[in-house]
């Protein structure tokens, strides 16, 4: 049995002081080496919380965060990150875009410098891997929307990071794009073994990806349930057209129904 990569114990969070606003409380979950589990909720639940405690951007006030086994204190560096918004440099080529956070992290700099062809040749294995072969010169202005959202996973993965972290990162694609960055992260998942958290408000897409699904309370929140997506791997996009994946997305609906309000 896979250990668990990320363990979230009695977590509370609180923004702007003593007095300020509790966006957690008693936040406990554990996400096993390996899996990939998706966060679901009501609007300002606090999803986007528990990416910023996972990732070290926020020290909780009590409880305990542990990412492979370390308590975490600071900024953890093993994790990449893919949001809503690519946000991908304009000035910069495709290729250079998703190298960029080897220039940033002290311990690639180095590296960088003395292995820059290693570097762009597996920056180029990735872009093929999400189908963008031969799109590294491209600048992000050349790129459509889910283009440039292919490069940003890309990006996030360049250092081959042991958890990956998503935030809405197909929110604003229409839905045949959407569909298709499913079966890319997917693929991604399953050839690179990477533990994934996708923080989403889909539930198609929590239930197409993720192995289980978070079901997170309204504000402050905490986990009200915890859901095994009983579908075998791999999954097909047919399989959202079946009665019993559609029960599945039903029953989470409603569970996100009670959340709105639970206290």
């Amino acid at each position: 049995m896979a250990y668990p990569l990320v363990t979230i114990s009695n977590v509370d969070m609180r923004y702007g002081g003593a007095e300020g606003i509790l966006a957690v409380k008693d936040l406990t979950l554990s996400v096993a080496k390996g899996e990939f589990a998706a966060v679901v909720g009501p609007s300002g639940c606090g999803k986007s919380t528990l990416m910023k405690l996972v990732t070290g951007l926020h020290i909780p006030q009590s409880g305990v965060v542990m990412v492979a086994g370390e308590r975490v204190t600071r900024p953890v560096s093993i994790v990449g990150m893919a949001f809503q918004n690519p946000t991908m440099l304009p000035w910069r080529t495709t290729l250079d875009n998703i190298l960029l956070p080897l220039e940033i992290v002290e311990r690639h700099r180095k590296r960088l410098r003395a292995n820059k062809a290693e570097y762009v040749a597996k920056a180029e294995k990735l872009l093929e891997t999400v189908g963008l072969k031969g799109f590294g010169s491209k600048f992000p202005w050349q790129l459509s929307g889910g283009m440039q959202q292919r490069a940003n996973l890309c990006r996030a993965l360049i250092h081959e990071p042991d958890l990956l972290m998503l935030d809405e990162p197909f929110g604003a694609l229409d839905s045949f794009t959407r569909e298709e960055l499913w079966c890319v992260i997917r693929d991604l998942h399953a050839a690179q073994g990477v533990t994934i958290v996708l923080v989403t408000h889909d539930l198609r897409e929590a239930a197409f990806l993720a192995d289980k699904v978070f079901v997170m309370s309204s504000r402050p929140g905490r986990i009200l349930q915890e859901r095994r997506v009983p579908f075998e791997r791999p999954r097909d996009l047919d399989i959202l057209y079946k009665p019993e994946f559609n029960d599945l997305v039903h029953e989470l609906r409603g569970a996100i129904a009670e959340a709105r309000i639970a206290v």
